[in-house]
């Protein structure tokens, strides 16, 4: 018996809704792979959009995924919320490989997305300026949308590009 693949074609349904997804989300699951062990981590992160549409996340050098990606850049994130009712696994999700880059205080893209950020991010005028916290930008190298059941597709930056500008 031979296996039907799961994946869609990606169209303009699921480009849209993965766009929804990146554009709406104001956290997610950050995967980062430990430097000591190898093995792999996952944390809940707050993520934002750059002015340019990425995503971003405002990340304490305290924290263990910190130093996670200062060792090795590559990471995912997963992003889309369950709604109020109904099984989680419905519900639309996407996964992103990404390559995580640094924006410290200091380097030329960072007074712009301070604001960016402060503008969509209210709260976090309380943290942003300590001297710990550094703005992680994720480049977008492909990922997954589950549109929820038998809705899977590859997405790819490109299916992004409203999205990220």
């Amino acid at each position: 018996m031979t296996q039907k693949d799961p994946i869609r074609p990606t169209d303009d349904d699921a480009r849209n809704l993965a766009r929804g997804l990146l554009r709406d989300a104001t956290y997610g699951a950050l995967a980062v792979l430990d430097p000591r062990t190898g093995a792999p981590s996952v944390t809940r992160v707050a993520i934002g959009t750059t002015l340019h549409g990425m995503p971003v996340s405002l990340i304490s050098r305290l924290a263990t995924h910190f130093s996670a990606l200062e060792a090795d850049q590559r990471c995912s994130l997963l992003l889309g919320e369950p709604g109020p009712k109904g099984d989680p696994l419905t519900h639309p999700r996407m996964t992103l490989h990404c390559d995580a880059g640094f924006i410290h205080t200091g380097m030329p893209a960072h007074d712009s997305l301070r604001a960016h950020y402060l503008a969509t991010h209210p709260k976090s005028k309380l943290y942003i300026d300590f001297p710990d916290f550094s703005f992680v930008r994720f480049t977008v190298n492909g990922g997954l949308l589950n549109g929820g059941f038998g809705k899977a597709f590859q997405i790819t930056s490109d299916d992004l590009r409203d999205a990220l500008g």
